[in-house]
C-alpha cells in the first residue's frame, strides 16, 4: 500500500489539525532485564544445555505498518498505526 509522506492529522499540543510529516518505525533494542528475557535464559542455561523444546506456532504473514507522525508546527511526535494488516506500507512523496 502506498501513503504519502505528509498527511494532515489532530496534534494535540497545537489544538488543531496540522501537516505531520510520516517516518517509519524502526524496531528498538530488547531489555535485557525484561522478565521475557530472563525466562528464555533460565530455560536454556539450566542442566546439561538440552534444547528447550516448545510448540511450533504458525506465524502470521502481515503485520500493522507503524509509523512516527511529527507535526510540522511544534515538531511534536506520536505513533501513527494503521488498523490494517499488509505485506508492504511505502512511503510515497
Amino acid at each position: 500500500m502506498k501513503l504519502p509522506k505528509e498527511i494532515k492529522v489532530y496534534c494535540k499540543k497545537c489544538n488543531k489539525h496540522t501537516l505531520h510529516k510520516l517516518k517509519t518505525t524502526k524496531a528498538k533494542k530488547a531489555r535485557a532485564d525484561s522478565f521475557g528475557t530472563r525466562r528464555f535464559q533460565k530455560k536454556h542455561k539450566q542442566g546439561y544445555g538440552g534444547k528447550a523444546k516448545f510448540a511450533i506456532k504458525a506465524k502470521k504473514q502481515t503485520k500493522k505498518p507503524n509509523f512516527t507522525a511529527e507535526c510540522s508546527k511544534c515538531k511534536s511526535k506520536k505513533p501513527f498505526v494503521i488498523p490494517k494488516r499488509m505485506k508492504k506500507a511505502e512511503l510515497t512523496a
